[in-house]
């Protein structure tokens, strides 16, 4: 999962730290920890992916650093 670009970034009106996976639309996952963001954003990944395997739709290939900076 770690292949794909992680943006992590702490959202003061949340008191959490968010991650984003830009390169898979709408999947993202917060904790209060930067470890523990990390953590749940793995498994968040993991679930996209096999929800989406579920409805037959194709899975982007990780493009690497900064693609959508």
């Amino acid at each position: 999962m770690s292949r794909y670009e992680i943006i992590i970034y702490w959202s003061e009106p949340d008191d959490r730290f968010i991650a984003e996976v830009p390169e898979l639309p709408g999947c993202m996952a917060d904790g209060k920890t930067y470890s523990e963001t990390l953590v749940n954003v793995e498994e968040v990944m993991r679930e996209w992916i096999d929800y989406a395997k579920e409805l037959g739709r194709e899975i982007p290939e990780p493009k690497g650093r900064l693609a959508y900076a």
